[in-house]
């Protein structure tokens, strides 16, 4: 099989798609197009990634972890603001599970510069063969017997396309499966005093869940963590106020356990909300990350899934000569692994805007049952770091 294989979209997903393909598909023919052009530089992106270990063994197979630049997650604290159910919270730990970390945090840019850096010098080395098409966007697809025509300035046929370029909720055309959360995410950076490295925090709220990942300390050795707050964006409690005010309130939300936050760093709001195509595979076309599903942030998934659908399309492409067979087999294999994390974070942001009575009383007494129960813990501390593989 010499299949001619375009990748639209040039973040982690794409990247990761096409850095696998190029090793284990050498008989490929490989196109990346992003909208970016390749001088423009992305090293300086702060936004903050959240990966799985089962996401972090990846990249390091690919040789494309850039470890200096991340903070391990060694352990996780889930709880709910009071009052509830005997101040119940799940802590889960790396050495309970017999690993080193759960997973990392670390810049959107140096992931990306690593990774781009990577796929350029397998280009050069292999350039009959990987094409790299930055600042080339990709305005139409189109299926054609055996394949897909793109139109990217010119129009061309491929054996398979996959878009990886998906976009926030706001701007997103609406897929089959949709629901607006009517929530705010408001995302930034805090340094605190008295932090546990490399512990996570969860906090459940009444008006959705905020969220502590470490970072790497700053120079001065000052303990760094990226924030998700999540609240209802009709009664938003946070964007009438200043940085003062939203310090003296992040301080009320998270428990002593996480530290006292110190400062705040300017902070930018996204709409959230559900949006899932009801199948990766159209025809010759598949979508994976973003433009398959997003996701509500409260599981901090979204990235992990879309990198589970990359490696596993490379791998049933690897091993299928048949292209339409190839992409059966992913449908069927990545369905259970997509649909029970769509499941669960649906169902955990729609449960916030429940304002029914005993409604966090349950969930306290959730979060207590689930702390006792060592196999249940094992379970999801698993589907955390490695998905349903």
């Amino acid at each position: 099989m010499n299949p001619r294989i375009a990748i639209i979209g040039a973040g982690p997903a794409g990247l990761a798609l096409a850095l696998h393909a190029a090793h284990t598909l050498p008989q490929a023919e490989l196109s990346l197009f992003d909208t970016r052009p390749l001088d423009r530089d992305v090293a300086g992106d702060r936004r903050t990634l959240a990966l799985a270990l089962g996401s972090v063994q990846w990249l390091q197979q690919l040789g494309t972890w850039p470890a200096h630049a991340a903070a391990a997650i060694t352990g996780v604290h889930v709880s709910q603001v009071p009052p509830s159910f005997g101040a119940a919270a799940v802590q889960i730990s790396a050495a309970e599970q017999g690993v080193v970390q759960l997973g990392a945090v670390l810049p959107f840019g140096a992931l990306v510069a690593t990774m781009q850096a990577a796929w350029l010098a397998a280009a050069e080395a292999a350039p009959q063969r990987l094409h790299s098409r930055f600042g080339t966007p990709v305005t139409a697809l189109k299926a054609v017997p055996g394949g897909v025509e793109l139109d990217a300035g010119i129009n061309e046929n491929f054996d398979l396309a996959v878009v990886a370029e998906g976009g926030v909720f706001a701007d997103q055309a609406r897929k089959a499966v949709t629901h607006d959360y009517a929530q705010t995410a408001w995302v930034g950076t805090v340094t605190l005093a008295g932090a546990t490295p490399g512990l996570a925090f969860e906090r459940f709220t009444r008006q959705g869940p905020a969220a502590l990942l470490p970072l790497p300390p700053a120079a001065d050795g000052t303990a760094r963590a990226a924030l998700v707050w999540c609240v209802d964006s009709g009664d938003d409690p946070v964007r009438g106020l200043d940085d003062t005010q939203r310090l003296a309130l992040l301080n009320t939300v998270f428990p002593r356990e996480a530290g006292r936050l110190l400062s705040l760093s300017p902070l930018k709001a996204f709409a959230l909300g559900l949006n899932a195509e009801r199948t990766l595979v159209d025809g010759r076309t598949v979508r994976i990350g973003n433009a398959a599903q997003t996701l509500h942030p409260v599981a901090g998934q979204g990235l992990n899934l879309g990198l589970r659908d990359a490696h596993q399309l490379v791998e049933a492409l690897r091993f299928n000569a048949d292209i339409d067979a190839a992409l059966k087999r992913v449908e069927w294999a990545r369905a259970p692994d997509r649909w029970a994390m769509i499941a669960a974070t649906d169902f955990l942001a729609r449960s916030f805007t429940w304002r029914l009575p005993g409604a966090a009383t349950l969930r306290g007494a959730g979060l207590a049952a689930l702390q006792r129960f060592a196999p249940g813990k094992a379970v999801l501390a698993r589907r955390m770091m490695f998905g349903g593989r």
